[in-house]
C-alpha cells in the first residue's frame, strides 16, 4: 500500500476466521469475528496513532495485533517521555520518515548526559527534520558546559529548549557560524548560559523569527537585551539574573513581557510604536534606584492592558547606607512608554511621604489615575525600626506642603490605608489643589481610624468643601461600608 506521504508499507490480510464471542451465537453485534480495525487502510491507522500523542504507546499497539507492528515508525508526529535516555536513541534510529510535523522529547529525571551524548542526540533528531521541536531535559548536564547548535534543525518553524534542572545549564550558542534558520518563526530557550545575548546575529539568521522567548537564562552580567528587530512580534524575557538593561527597537512588536532585575548601571530605550500589550517586572537588585535622598525603588511593574498603560511603583525608606553612585528614577521613567495609571506602594515605616510623593508626581504629570497604597502591616515591626525623628529629612523640603505642581490630566485618585495624620490631611489638599479637573477621590481608612478622630474629621472637611464636580468617597478600612460619601 502506498502512503499519501510516498511511503510504501506492507499490509498483513485481517485475520478471516470466525469466532464466536459467547456460548450462543448472536450475543455480539458483529458475529464474523473479523478485526474491521485491522483492516483499514494504513493511512487511517497512522490517523488513530496520532491520537495517542506518545511514541511508546502507538509502539505498543503492535501486542495487539502484527497487523499494526512497526506502523509507529511512519507517523508524521512523534511524543517521547520518560524513555531512557539510550532506548530514546535507539527508538529515534527506527523512525522511518524523514520528515515529521512535530518531535516532542522530554528527557527524564535521574538521567545524565554527557556532551557527547546531547550532541548525538541532537543529530538524530535533526535527521527526522522536524517542523516543530520541543526538547526538555530534566536530568544532569555531565561537564555543566555542553554546546548546542540548532541551525541543524533547518526546516523547524518552531523551537523550544527547556533545561530543568537547576544546577545544570547548556551553553546556548543558538547556531554555529555560518549556520541558519530560514524558516523559524518561534524560538523559546529556558535554563540556558545565554551569556551576552547578540540578537543582530540571531535575527539576520533567522529572517522569520517573530516570537522569542527567554527563561531562566544565567550569567548574563552586565550585557543588555538588545533587539532590533522589523519581524519580532511577541518577547518573553525572564531571568533572575540582573541585567544592564533594555534596548528594544521593534515596529511590529505587539506583546512584551519581562521579568528581570535591574542592575547598577542600569538603562532603557524602548521604540515599539504598535505595541499592545505589555507587562514588566523589574525589581532593583542593588537598590540604588532613588527617588530622593531616603527613598529607593524597591520594584517596577509597567503594564498595558487595553490600550490603557500604567506604571507600579514599590518604593522604601532605605535601611542601609549606599555606598554606588545613586541613580536617579527619573532618567528611567522618561524612556519608559507614555502611560496614564500611576500606583504607588509605599513601604514608609513611619516616615512622612508627601514631600516625595509631590516630587515623583513632578515628572508623571501626565497620569489620569494615582492610587497611593500604604501597607499597615509593617507596623508589627517598626518597633525594630528607629521612629521618624523630629526634622527628619523625609518631610522636606519644608515647604512641600505650600508647594503646586500641574496636574492637568489627572481625575482619579485613591487612597488605601490613610490614617488622617497630618501630613496625610496635608497630601490630600495638596492634590485637590493641583488636580483641577479630577472627577473623582476615593480614600479607605485604616483599621485604626475611628470617626471620631481629628484626622478622620479633617478629610470629611475637605471633602465638603470640594469643587461640585468631585465624587468623593471615604470606605471603612474593610473597604464595604461608605461612611462618607
Amino acid at each position: 500500500m502506498e502512503l499519501r506521504s510516498g511511503l510504501t508499507l506492507r499490509s498483513e490480510p485481517p485475520l478471516g476466521s470466525r469466532r464466536p464471542c459467547g456460548p450462543r451465537a448472536g450475543q455480539c453485534g458483529d458475529t464474523d469475528g473479523v478485526d474491521h480495525i485491522s483492516g483499514l487502510p494504513d493511512d487511517l491507522l497512522l490517523q488513530v496513532l496520532v491520537r495517542l500523542r506518545c511514541a511508546r504507546a502507538a509502539a505498543h499497539t503492535s501486542l495487539l495485533s502484527r497487523r499494526w507492528r512497526g506502523l509507529w515508525r511512519h507517523l508524521p508526529e512523534l511524543s517521547f517521555r520518560g524513555i531512557a535516555p539510550g532506548a530514546l536513541e535507539t527508538a529515534l534510529a527506527q523512525v522511518s520518515r524523514t520528515e515529521l510535523r512535530l518531535l516532542d522529547i522530554d528527557v527524564p529525571e535521574h538521567h545524565s548526559y554527557s556532551v557527547a551524548g546531547v550532541g548525538s542526540l541532537l543529530r538524530t533528531a535533526a535527521r527526522l527534520a522536524p517542523v516543530v521541536l520541543s526538547l526538555v531535559f530534566r536530568g544532569d548536564m555531565v561537564g555543566r558546559d555542553i554546546p548546542v547548535d540548532l541551525s541543524i534543525f533547518h526546516r523547524a518553524t518552531s523551537i523550544s529548549l527547556n533545561v530543568t534542572n537547576s544546577v545544570s545549564y547548556l551553553r546556548h550558542t543558538l547556531l554555529a557560524p555560518g549556520g541558519e534558520l530560514p524558516v523559524l518563526e518561534r524560538l523559546s530557550i529556558s535554563g540556558c548560559h545565554m551569556g551576552i545575548i547578540d540578537t543582530g546575529v540571531l535575527f539576520r539568521r533567522c529572517p522569520r523569527l517573530r516570537v522569542l522567548e527567554l527563561h531562566r537564562f544565567w550569567h548574563l552580567g552586565k550585557g543588555m537585551v538588545r533587539l532590533h528587530s522589523t519581524t519580532i512580534e511577541e518577547l518573553v524575557v525572564a531571568s533572575d539574573w540582573w541585567i544592564g538593561g533594555i534596548d528594544i527597537v521593534a515596529p511590529a512588536l505587539k506583546k512584551c513581557t519581562m521579568d528581570t532585575c535591574m542592575g547598577k548601571d542600569f538603562n532603557v530605550s524602548f521604540l515599539a510604536p504598535v505595541v499592545k500589550d505589555i507587562h514588566w517586572r523589574c525589581r532593583c537588585a542593588f537598590r540604588n534606584v532613588a527617588i530622593s535622598e531616603m527613598w529607593r525603588l524597591h520594584e517596577l511593574d509597567l503594564w498595558m492592558e487595553e490600550s490603557v498603560c500604567g506604571l507600579d511603583l514599590t518604593i522604601e525608606i532605605r535601611d542601609i547606607p549606599l555606598y554606588d553612585v545613586v541613580r536617579d528614577l527619573k532618567q528611567q521613567i522618561a524612556q519608559l512608554p507614555k502611560f496614564s495609571v500611576l500606583r504607588l506602594h509605599l513601604l514608609t515605616w513611619g516616615h512622612v511621604f508627601g514631600a516625595m510623593v509631590l516630587n515623583l508626581l513632578g515628572f508623571c504629570a501626565g497620569i489620569q489615575s494615582l492610587k497611593l497604597v500604604v501597607p499597615r502591616n509593617e507596623s508589627s515591626l517598626l518597633s525594630q525600626h528607629e521612629a521618624c525623628p523630629p526634622n527628619c529629612p523625609c518631610d522636606g523640603p519644608e515647604n512641600w506642603r505650600n508647594q503646586n505642581i500641574s496636574l492637568m490630566a489627572l481625575e482619579e485618585i485613591a487612597i488605601e490605608n490613610l490614617e488622617g495624620s497630618g501630613h496625610e490631611v496635608d497630601f490630600v489638599k495638596l492634590v485637590f489643589r493641583c488636580a483641577p479637573l479630577m472627577k473623582r477621590m476615593t480614600v479607605k481608612l485604616s483599621p485604626k481610624v475611628l470617626p471620631g478622630d481629628s484626622g478622620y474629621k479633617e478629610i470629611c472637611n475637605i471633602f465638603k468643601a470640594k469643587r461640585p464636580s468631585v465624587e468623593c468617597y471615604v470606605y471603612s478600612s474593610c473597604g464595604e461600608q461608605v461612611v462618607y460619601a
